[in-house]
């Protein structure tokens, strides 16, 4: 399990209880990294499979590498008004 540092940043800024929840859905992740309720994201054709968890009105944006097992969370945003528009910018900065 890996968080990039923007993600460790936005997860700081979100009010308490619903960073308590990000936590431990993050941590479930690393068990389960398809679990019900994650729904798949169209993105770049890359080795990782893009995913979002939905929390209320919260996604955790994260990308699975099967072959290494890892789940690695790109991105924690409130929804509406974040659209992934910017999910390539993500991908980039986890390489």
């Amino acid at each position: 399990m890996y968080v990039i540092p923007r993600a460790w940043s936005e997860i700081s800024n979100l009010p308490g209880y619903v960073r308590q929840r990000v936590k431990r859905a993050i941590d479930a992740l690393a068990l389960d990294p398809r679990p019900a309720g994650s729904q798949p994201l169209s993105g770049a054709e890359l080795e990782r499979e893009l995913r979002r968890l939905r929390l209320d009105r919260w996604r955790i944006v994260y990308a699975v590498t099967e072959a290494d097992k890892a789940v690695d969370v790109l991105a924690v945003r409130r929804r509406p008004p974040y659209d992934y528009g910017d999910l390539e910018a993500l991908v980039a900065e986890m390489r």
